[in-house]
């Protein structure tokens, strides 16, 4: 007897079986912290160290390394691991950021440092757009993350602003790498500028106010380090309070480019004219995790955890970052820089050169009031 077989309908079939999260995530995690741990054990040859090559720059460096050589078809695989580090677990990298400062910390550079800490800040990132997108014609993500961590803090403010403007990982990897390349010249030429300081004194106040000076206008939190304590220690110790006062104002920064870019968004959307009725409002990307940092600020000015509790919490945040940061670099691709040209490092050099000539004028200008 001829019995005809027939497929089972698409129902009928047994479903695939389900990949658990752990299958799914872990894989690229684990590469992120072998990334992550090879950029902290680099960062420890005491070569590097003082060259101002934290462990966030070489984290970056090893993920781009490895993504670059490594055959592409094994990407797919690390790929949800991978973005959840660039992701979440840099927003907590960020959130936890703020145990490292207080409010008290304000009180140790007074008004003065506050204010040419913010005027630097409003210049930087102004001077950054204005130059980017009307004279470079760049793209408005590369010059907005140069901007951030030329004005702010290095790696860590290009990371934290890349979520608000939805930046490509080859634009944060080139924005990196400027705030990598002329916060390592500073290192070599801030104890320079105060030799010749000492004759010309246009920053007054000797070491305290050329740290001022230093905390306000170099890159990197390692490299403010670096290059102050080549000057003297009552330098070196204002230099990092001013550094991470400029450091908290990450957060503001942050909420106040969201709000920016999210009405620039809605008025673009009008101007394309979609549809016949009002344009839809537009999606404003609150970066949640500014009120977290500084929540935690507030929190670690209460002086309530342990020191080793805060020893443990820095540490597992220098992995977080470290982690997010060979992950990005194990995305971006080398051609994706090339294809960038010149005209980042022209922009960044530009900014380098403001925040020493123009920081001079600034700091001058309202220590000489004070």
């Amino acid at each position: 007897m001829n019995i005809e077989a027939h497929p089972l309908p698409a129902h009928a079939l047994p479903a695939a079986a389900p990949v658990s999260w752990g299958a799914r995530h872990l894989p690229g995690l684990a590469l992120a912290g072998l990334l992550a741990a090879g950029g902290m054990v680099l960062g420890q040859i005491p070569a590097l160290a003082h060259s101002g090559l934290s462990a966030l720059t070489l984290a970056i460096v090893l993920g781009m390394l490895a993504g670059n050589l490594v055959p592409a078809h094994w990407h797919a695989r690390p790929g949800p691991g991978i973005g959840m580090a660039k992701q979440q677990l840099l927003r907590l990298g960020v959130v936890l950021y703020g145990l490292r400062l207080t409010v008290q910390d304000i009180g140790h550079v007074g008004l003065a440092g506050v204010l040419v800490d913010a005027l630097m800040l409003a210049s930087t990132f102004g001077i950054a757009c204005w130059v980017g997108l009307r004279w470079l014609r760049m793209e408005r993500e590369t010059v907005m993350l140069i901007g951030a961590g030329s004005a702010i803090c290095g790696a860590a403010a290009v990371m934290a602003t890349e979520p608000v403007v939805r930046g490509r990982p080859a634009q944060v990897t080139v924005a990196v790498a400027t705030v990598v390349v002329f916060g390592t010249l500073a290192i070599f030429t801030y104890p320079a500028l105060y030799a010749l300081n000492q004759h010309w004194a246009l920053v007054p106040g000797g070491q305290h106010g050329f740290g001022l000076y230093a905390g306000a206008t170099i890159h990197e939190v390692a490299q403010v380090v670096a290059a102050a304590r080549g000057i003297g220690p009552e330098a070196a110790d204002t230099a990092v309070i001013a550094k991470m006062v400029r450091v908290m104002m990450l957060a503001p920064f942050l909420l106040m480019l969201a709000a920016w870019l999210g009405r620039r968004r809605g008025a673009s959307h009008s101007e394309e004219g979609h549809g016949d009725g009002p344009a839809p409002a537009a999606r404003l990307a609150v970066p949640w995790f500014a009120f977290g940092f500084v929540a935690v600020v507030l929190f670690n000015s209460l002086h309530w955890l342990p020191e080793g509790a805060v020893q443990a919490a820095n540490a597992l945040d220098n992995l977080l970052l470290a982690m997010a940061m060979g992950a990005l670099g194990f995305t971006t691709r080398l051609g994706a820089i090339r294809q960038a040209g010149p005209r980042p490092l022209l922009l960044a050099a530009l900014l380098a050169l403001w925040l020493v000539v123009g920081g001079a004028v600034v700091s001058r200008l309202v220590l000489g009031v004070n």
